[in-house]
């Protein structure tokens, strides 16, 4: 991922409410849709590793 342009998931759909993301400089940012103004901004590396814990099912007993 290269890109300026905020991406969000295609499971959103036409909600307004989802997480988008995007790469610059090298970091990772994350904001929600509907507050653009927050973001959070991490590494490559951190953002894979949320990834895979989110995949796994690791965080499932907080939904």
């Amino acid at each position: 991922m290269s890109t300026r342009i905020w991406q969000k998931s295609t499971y959103s759909g036409a909600s307004s409410e989802c997480v988008e993301v995007r790469s610059v400089d090298g970091l990772i940012e994350l904001r929600e849709s509907d507050d653009g103004d927050v973001i959070l901004r991490t590494a490559p590396t951190a953002f894979a590793a949320l990834l895979h814990t989110i995949k796994s099912g690791e965080l499932d007993h907080h939904a």
